[in-house]
């Protein structure tokens, strides 16, 4: 009887619901990443290379490029999880509902900002280099994090934060012990979507002297090469791919034992 009750109880949907499509992702982009991958070979296999071409393309030039994407997407997503989690925090705390709408409100604007406008914004007030790139990237993809970890911790059923009350644990121990692991898979997306969004602007961190294979892009676009650019966007995708499939299995296997 119990049992048939949680299965059709409709608040466990949801739950449910998110376990299905995490499960699906775990399928789909792999699929994607490989077919990705074979038509990347194939181009490189089977096209004709010219001697600029050649010298663009160069494996080593792009191994360079590619750890340098890596690392601006890697970095700023490591800063965007370190200021949005506990700013989520503190202003889902009680007194702080206008602190929290002001502060959606200006990272909303900001956003709204073309990135090639932003990256010029932080070359102006901070020079070029990586660390320009980095610090541009998570001001950028800071909103879906800190939204999500609102969204996520908000959504917990206040009848187990009372729950937690009456077996008396203070604020912090429910914040580590109900909220946060409850608000996991919520928070998580945020932060797949932050991450997607470092990856595809990391392409453009070479306008400030941060490297990655906007350049091997931008040389193709310049030059008329559409096979260079082929191959440098295809680079990108991977490299994505690759983060998102890392962000889904951390968003599946980080959520609590009970919601699995």
């Amino acid at each position: 009887m119990s049992t048939t009750n949680v299965v059709d109880n409709p608040e466990t949907l949801p739950a449910r619901r998110n376990q299905s499509v995490s499960q699906l992702d775990l399928i789909v982009i792999p699929v994607f990443f490989v077919l990705l991958a074979i038509l990347l070979t194939v181009v490189w296999i089977y096209s004709d290379f010219d001697g600029t071409t050649t010298s663009i393309l160069e494996p080593d030039r792009l191994w360079t490029q590619a750890q340098e994407q890596i690392t601006v997407a890697l970095w700023s997503t490591v800063l965007v999880i370190v200021l949005a989690i506990p700013l989520g925090i503190l202003v889902t705390r009680e007194g702080a509902p206008r602190l929290k709408n002001n502060l959606v409100t200006v990272l909303g604007l900001g956003q709204a900002l073309p990135a090639y406008g932003l990256l010029v914004l932080f070359f102006v007030a901070f020079g070029q280099g990586t660390l320009t790139v980095v610090l541009a990237l998570a001001a950028f993809a800071l909103l879906p994090v800190l939204r999500n970890t609102i969204v996520g911790l908000e959504q917990v059923d206040k009848s187990v934060i009372e729950a937690g009350k009456g077996m008396g644990l203070n604020g912090f121990q429910r914040l580590r012990k109900i909220e946060l692991p409850l608000a996991v898979p919520v928070i998580m997306g945020g932060i797949r979507t932050a991450t997607i969004i470092n990856v595809g602007m990391a392409t453009l961190a070479y306008l400030i002297g941060g490297g990655g294979l906007g350049i091997t892009i931008a040389a193709g676009l310049k030059l008329n090469r559409p096979v260079t650019i082929l191959v440098g966007a295809l680079l990108v995708a991977l490299i994505a791919l690759a983060f998102d499939f890392i962000g889904g299995l951390a968003q599946r296997y980080l959520r609590p034992k009970g919601l699995s």
